[in-house]
């Protein structure tokens, strides 16, 4: 663990005059306050920072507002946006009169998987490797009141411009739709911006791997070394900030909403998952693909418990228009080698210790901790109770005919179906004891409120379909 000691050496070092403690909230985004150095004193560092939990959505009543933040040191890191030289250190939520670490808080929850799989003894780590694809434009605008709603996206990359007059010359280097994957500069237009991203990932305490341009136009994804469970979700939070700042700074606009282009791809988080026991992988063995039948069992878990998983992976309305066929979306619960039609794939590895599973239908508008602790929680039910995920299966799922569809499990088609599965089949994970009812209540209030914001307002396709019935 990081000490006081070490904490006031960096201080010192890097000539900090800021400290940024940052939370969580149950959607999955950051928030801070900040406090001015000399303000920073033992006492904060080890007793907590007060703070007001009824202004956090889906958080405290007014009359119990009082909560405390307890920094963690060990997650210290230098930001490398801010003018004048700041920490950050992400902070767990607790109890001002337990102490104890409070339940809604989502690293929290984190922690708590963490623990509960040591004390299921099958393993004693969960390695956990995200993979968020997001979109850079150079123009967003969005506007909705009783009498109009409207939104437009732009980047200088649709194929759309390829006709625009601009002052500067119009060049014509773009990829066309779903033909953005892997072409060199300038069709890649966004690769010196990427770079940057990558650099500042390393700068953050992230260990980058790779980067690359997505299939649609002005889709992008890099990739970052796997890590534990509150580790790993830490880092998602780093990334999004830095992929958000970085574009900001080239006057540019990031989202990682899964679906805001209309008939291209959209924007996943596929997962990568392993447990580790004794410093062995205990995903590796002798059955399919490489696999031991402890990670068959897992594949089984999360298949059970996919509907229900999905109100906390794919946690938005916004997040169904991107689990549809034809998008190279899994929707199809199946699970096989090599294949990217199948919601849960066993990558190729040369390796033992690289042996894994990929679950490819969350995106990044899940909550990390609550996402990540989810699918872990479904997991080791799924080994617990031996739950055989059944044949895999090979074929190319995207091409499969209506009638056959209809004959495979698929993944939620709504929002509003995902929370209703949730709060049926929440049972495996209060079980657990890393969820509870009560979390799970706020988090489907929390929820419902967003699909009834999309629900009860007219949409412009209305408009086409119905105004002159």
């Amino acid at each position: 663990m990081t000490t006081l000691q070490e904490f006031s050496k960096l201080v010192k070092q890097a000539e900090i005059q800021f400290v940024d403690f940052r939370f969580t909230d149950p959607k999955g985004k950051w928030q801070h306050l900040t406090y001015q150095i000399d303000s920073v004193d033992k006492d904060i560092l080890t007793k907590g920072i007060p703070f007001d939990g009824s202004s956090i959505a889906g958080w405290q009543e007014i009359n119990k507002s009082d909560m405390l933040l307890m920094p963690d040191l060990s997650s210290m890191c230098i930001d490398p946006f801010t003018p004048y030289p700041t920490l950050i250190i992400s902070c767990d939520v607790h109890d001002p009169i337990t102490l104890k670490g409070y339940h809604l808080d989502p690293r929290h929850t984190g922690v708590l998987a963490e623990q509960y799989l040591i004390d299921t003894k099958i393993g004693d780590q969960a390695f956990f490797g995200p993979e968020l694809e997001f979109f850079l434009f150079d123009d967003v605008k969005f506007h909705n009141s009783e009498y109009n709603s409207s939104y437009s996206v732009d980047s200088d990359e649709h194929p759309s411009n390829s006709n625009k007059s601009i002052e500067s010359g119009n060049l014509g280097h773009r990829p066309k739709q779903k033909g953005g994957y892997f072409p060199v500069p300038p069709v890649d237009s966004a690769f010196d911006i990427r770079e940057e991203m990558v650099s500042t990932m390393k700068e953050f305490g992230l260990s980058p791997i790779l980067h690359h341009h997505e299939v649609a136009p002005a889709q992008h994804e890099m990739g970052f070394k796997y890590n534990t469970l509150v580790n790993v979700a830490d880092n998602v939070q780093k990334y999004k900030y830095i992929v958000h700042n970085v574009a900001h700074s080239y006057g540019k606009t990031a989202t990682f909403m899964p679906k805001p282009v209309y008939n291209d791809n959209g924007n996943g988080m596929h997962v990568h998952q392993s447990i580790w026991k004794k410093g062995k992988n205990i995903f590796s063995g002798n059955q399919y693909a490489g696999l031991s039948e402890t990670a068959l069992y897992y594949i089984g878990g999360i298949i059970k418990h996919a509907k229900a998983l999905n109100a906390l992976t794919n946690a938005s309305t916004n997040s169904y228009k991107r689990l549809v066929p034809g998008f190279e979306a899994p929707t199809i619960l199946a699970y096989s080698e090599r294949n990217r039609s199948a919601s849960i794939r066993i990558p190729c590895v040369n390796s033992i210790s690289a042996k894994r599973i990929e679950v490819r239908f969350p995106d990044s508008t899940a909550n990390p901790y609550l996402a990540f602790s989810a699918m872990l929680v479904a997991g080791i039910d799924g080994i617990l109770n031996k739950i055989h995920p059944g044949d895999s299966d090979e074929r190319n799922l995207y091409e499969l005919s209506t009638s056959e569809l209809k004959k495979q499990s698929q993944v939620s088609r709504s929002l509003n179906v995902s929370l209703d599965n949730l709060d049926k089949d929440r049972k495996f994970l209060v079980k657990s004891g890393v969820f509870t009812d009560s979390q799970i209540d706020a988090y489907i209030s929390l929820k419902q409120k967003e699909v009834d914001d999309v629900n009860r307002r007219p949409h412009p396709i209305e408009f086409e379909n119905y105004y002159s019935c």
